[in-house]
């Protein structure tokens, strides 16, 4: 069985003292009986998982972007204190804790959404591929750290131009079908759609069931050819079987991008993180 994905200490937090008491540390997991595979699945159950494999060599990942004393406040209000840590391609980082401890605004923080927020003030540094995030042009940073939100949203259009848009709008022109063909069926593919929409491409994206809706806006994202993937709660308004989908997803895209999720599902990060940052009052 796999061992729990190592805890990334978050710097900036040395001898500090919560004022309120912390949450008790969950009880240890018992033994996997005979009907379950140790993963939180029953092998009984339609949506039965295998068990993670053992922990992944990811000596060869490689640096994407670093977070170094990052602190965010809406007006008076801190939500995130003096946060470093790397994000590595080859690896998925999950941000897990507490309800308001900070996580979704540590996300956001990755490709300059938090700025967007009346009141937020944003202190530290960011940079991606050395270059400090605060100096580049938001739309060209987004392009290259894109984000899926927690709701599916995709266009009120097809699915095909769902996909089809964000290529446009890189090209800063609007290129013919045909030559977007190919790069709107490899997006597709890539987040594991394509097999499913192939015959219906013309089709409203809103006539998609959640699972398929969220997984063409990772398809989207993945038009842009992003370097880092932020993932904020993906799964939380998806059934069981569309959560598997999407967590074998991300397994299967984090050798070509770095991986981002925040998550409250501790089984979740277990599943598919390589490394795990607990926040806990920022």
């Amino acid at each position: 069985m796999r061992k729990p994905p190592p805890v990334r200490r978050l710097a900036g937090n040395e001898g500090y003292t919560p004022r309120v008491p912390v949450c008790p540390p969950p009880p240890p997991i018992a033994a996997p009986d005979a009907g379950s595979n140790g993963n939180g699945y029953h092998t009984s159950s339609p949506f039965a998982a295998p068990a993670p494999q053992t922990a992944r060599d990811t000596s060869l990942a490689v640096d994407r972007m670093h977070v170094e004393e990052l602190s965010v406040a809406y007006g008076t209000k801190p939500v995130v204190n003096s946060v470093s840590l790397p994000i590595r391609q080859g690896e998925v980082l999950a941000l897990i804790g507490p309800s308001g401890c900070g996580k979704t605004t540590l996300l956001r923080s990755l490709n300059r959404l938090t700025e967007l927020t009346r009141g937020a003030s944003v202190s530290g540094r960011i940079t991606l591929d050395g270059l400090d995030i605060a100096t580049m042009d938001p739309t060209a940073l987004r392009r290259r750290v894109t984000m899926v939100f927690q709701q599916p949203n995709p266009f009120p259009m097809s699915v095909f131009d769902n996909v089809a848009y964000v290529l446009r709008e890189q090209a800063k022109r609007r290129p013919r079908r045909a030559a977007v063909r190919g790069e709107v069926r490899d997006a597709l593919a890539r987040a594991g759609l394509l097999d499913e929409v192939e015959d219906n491409l013309d089709h409203p994206a809103l006539r998609l069931s959640g699972g398929q809706q969220q997984r063409l806006c990772i398809a989207r994202a993945l038009a842009a050819n992003p370097e880092v993937l932020l993932l904020d709660e993906p799964c939380s308004a998806l059934d069981p079987l569309s959560t598997k989908l999407i967590e074998d997803l991300i397994i299967k895209l984090r050798d070509d991008v770095a991986v981002v999720i925040v998550t409250h599902n501790l089984q979740q990060a277990y599943r598919i993180a390589d490394y795990v940052a607990f926040m806990y009052l920022g």
